[in-house]
């Protein structure tokens, strides 16, 4: 294969499992819903089992459930045969994953599963299979052709396979009201973990590192206010510390440029009145989006009462990892 040749195949195989995942979605009929509720109605917990390719993508999908509020974990069929099966219990909802449907290692747990009273929702490209006339509940993951040019290596069904299991897990998730709060509480690690627990409360500067002048006061003033603090800016607040508005270097730069005589000037003649401003307690992450929204270095943290408790700069967010 030459250059392009190798370029042609790789779009190829997309295309193909594009497609695929296009008509698996006229494959989410009664049969996903009956296998939402099954589960959702479920005092235990998700056991997914597959050989294969099929256990790898089940593995994936018992993660995903389980990082979405749904208890789930991963059986080998294996070793459920040969002891493991101890871990399901009457409670639990099983999910078992074959292309073919056939798949005989899989087979062998039925009858066992079937003694303990645990629904089975069968994943399968063959509604007709074996496993899905014995399961509760049979959903279609049925793709036309694999990407392997000899419709035999498992392409585009794990691709598909992933994707339902995906929409399997966030029609849980909403069902079950999952909240920001709850996936933070799972994901206390890893950049998801600090965008959804840092809160700007975590990273702001406060106290007599804030930044603050009274609006009579002079320019100059005003301006070694902000060169001492190094926020490159400072709250404007009146006498119960309210804020009234903000001066930037930015702003100070804009006035040598319109007009020489400066000193005489007072705060309150050159602030930016009702500045741009975060609540005390929020996310960090949604203080970084909006000072890249609004174009800002900068932002005052207010209180309730628009009493200035804090100033964050954007480095500040960068440095705690947030981007």
């Amino acid at each position: 294969m030459n250059h392009d040749e190798i370029i042609q195949k790789g779009r190829e195989v997309i295309r193909i499992e594009a497609r695929g995942l296009e008509n698996l979605v006229d494959q989410v009929d009664e049969s996903f819903e009956k296998a939402v509720n099954l589960i959702r109605r479920s005092k235990g917990r998700v056991i997914v089992t597959g050989i294969g390719k099929s256990g790898i993508v089940g593995r994936k999908i018992a993660a995903t459930l389980t990082s979405t509020g749904t208890a789930a974990f991963f059986l080998h069929p294996t070793e459920g045969a040969h002891g493991d099966l101890g871990m399901v219990l009457k409670e639990d909802v099983v999910i078992c994953i074959s292309k073919s449907g056939n798949t005989e290692e899989l087979a062998q747990l039925f009858p066992i599963l079937k003694r303990l009273g645990v629904p089975i929702i069968t994943m399968t490209a063959n509604s007709e299979s074996e496993l899905a006339q014995k399961s509760d509940v049979t959903v279609s993951i049925n793709v036309k052709t694999e990407a392997c040019p000899f419709d035999l290596a498992p392409t585009a069904s794990t691709t598909a396979t992933m994707a339902m299991g995906d929409a399997l897990a966030v029609a849980l998730l909403e069902l079950r009201n999952f909240s920001l709060e709850d996936f933070a509480r799972l994901h206390p690690g890893g950049s998801i973990g600090l965008r959804l627990r840092l809160r700007i409360d975590d990273v702001m500067a406060t106290g007599n590192r804030v930044p603050k002048v009274l609006p009579e006061i002079p320019l100059k003033d005003a301006i070694m206010e902000m060169t001492s603090k190094r926020f490159g800016a400072t709250s404007v607040i009146d006498g119960e510390d309210k804020l009234l508005g903000i001066i930037t270097d930015g702003d100070v730069r804009r006035l040598i440029e319109r007009q020489k005589d400066l000193w005489d000037l007072r705060a309150e003649e050159i602030m930016t009145p009702a500045p741009i401003t975060v609540k005390v307690g929020a996310m960090a992450a949604d203080a970084f989006n909006l000072m890249k929204i609004q174009a800002i270095n900068t932002l005052l943290v207010v209180d309730a009462e628009k009493h200035v408790v804090g100033i964050v700069h954007i480095h500040d967010l960068l440095k705690a990892g947030i981007s």
